[in-house]
């Protein structure tokens, strides 16, 4: 005989205008991406070139785009016109943790009150 599911108690519709704000900024997002692009200026591997001297005459920019798997850094390099591309994705994700931070303390804080509230009505 299969095991019985049980039913979960459905949560109320959120009510707390500032969940519903969240929860909207989060239909708002488009592509993201966990990581950072960085812009680098190199030193290259000629020792009488000018980039050993002065750091203002260093070759670049070279971007790349780096973020964490299973605890390894991974680096890709990307190219001028794709930059922006990521480091728009990347700034999409940060605004993505962020809505869902907010989400989670504003349910914390309701669902507290409703657990209270179902207590007192017992």
């Amino acid at each position: 005989m299969p095991p019985r599911k049980t039913r979960r108690p459905a949560l109320p519709a959120a009510t707390d205008p500032r969940f519903r704000q969240a929860s909207q900024e989060l239909h708002l997002l488009g592509y993201f991406l966990k990581g950072t692009v960085l812009k680098r200026m190199m030193r290259c591997g000629h020792s009488n070139c000018a980039c050993h001297r002065d750091p203002a005459r260093r070759h670049g920019p070279y971007f790349e785009w780096t973020y964490k798997v299973k605890g390894k850094t991974v680096n890709v390099k990307l190219s001028p016109q794709a930059a922006p591309l990521y480091l728009a994705a990347t700034k999409q994700h940060r605004q993505l943790k962020a809505a869902l931070a907010r989400m989670e303390r504003l349910s914390r804080t309701a669902l507290s009150q409703l657990a209270k509230q179902a207590t007192n009505a017992d």
